[in-house]
């Protein structure tokens, strides 16, 4: 089945001309949720941008969230083979931000988590103002709270975004933050006054950053641990809050692929992450919170 590409909006004329603004939308939900759809949207769209683009904004159609996160009856369901070929498209899908011949930015506006997060960390800059009405929402990867990992780059994209040990930290307990939190933090490249201010924000950091010129790509975000200039700090953050970590199947995860980047690689890390969400999946104690995640959202209904 051929994919319908996303709402794509390229501005024509002033300062901003060549900036494209793409829209994830999922009818039919209120929010959107990160599934294997979704992504399929995402792959189409992205291939019929042209690479004489000047920028490209990832935007998202929803007033009250960016990505409310990955779809855990995926992972919850789907057998072993299956979920690791999953995990492993979306990777190539979101790689293909990262690969992108221009300056890309995520414009968040709302609930960034897990999956969510993940495909905003493989733009080059993160955009994000406050919620609708001042109310503040979360960003972070809470999949450590569900005894599962990131599964798309996020124990590798995190901890470059911020300081490097509250990052991993956070990763491997799955505490999340407020936006007003993330902001101090460091994880946003700029911050609008305002929901209404947010694309033109956007576009400015865009627009900043094509006056350097092309960005060189080499297939892995241009903000992750092995980067030469994250790399030393974000190895002796793992060195100096190992002993720190919790003694649960998620903190090792993340550690383990926290440590196979910084060694091996972005595409090592890329696997230890895939494979490890698949064995956690299937451990009682990730069943059991996966469990009581379905029932609680059911209860709320």
């Amino acid at each position: 089945m051929t994919a319908t590409p996303f709402r794509i909006e390229t501005e024509e004329t002033g300062p901003f001309a060549g900036i494209a603004s793409l829209w994830l939308e999922q009818d039919g939900r209120p929010v959107v949720v990160l599934d294997e759809p979704l992504i399929r949207r995402l792959e189409a769209t992205l291939q019929t941008i042209p690479r004489s683009c000047a920028g490209l904004v990832v935007a998202s159609a929803s007033a009250k969230v960016f990505v409310a996160g990955a779809d855990l009856k995926s992972i919850s369901e789907l057998d072993d083979t299956s979920l690791d070929q999953y995990l492993a498209y979306g990777q190539r899908v979101f790689g293909l931000l990262a690969a992108a011949p221009f300056p890309t930015a995520a414009a968040i506006n709302g609930a960034a988590l897990g999956g969510g997060l993940e495909v905003a960390m493989h733009c080059d800059g993160l955009i994000a103002c406050p919620g609708p009405g001042g109310k503040p929402y979360p960003v972070g990867l809470p999949e450590a709270g569900l005894s599962i990992c990131p599964g798309w780059g996020g124990t590798n994209l995190l901890p470059a975004r911020m300081g490097p040990g509250e990052g991993i930290r956070r990763t491997a307990t799955g505490k999340t933050m407020l936006v007003h939190e993330a902001r101090d933090a460091g994880l946003f490249d700029a911050f609008a006054p305002t929901p209404e201010e947010l694309l033109p924000t956007a576009k400015r950091w865009i627009s900043d950053r094509a006056k350097e010129g092309r960005p060189e790509r080499d297939g892995a975000p241009s903000r992750w641990i092995g980067r030469p200039r994250y790399a030393a700090a974000c190895l002796r953050a793992l060195d100096a809050c190992r002993a720190e970590l919790p003694e649960t199947g998620s903190a090792l995860a993340v550690a383990e692929a926290v440590h196979a980047g910084l060694t091996q690689g972005w595409q090592a890390a890329l696997d230890t992450e895939r494979r490890r969400l698949v064995a956690l999946r299937s451990s009682p104690e990730g069943k059991a919170a996966i469990q009581t995640f379905f029932e609680r959202s059911a209860a709320k209904s």
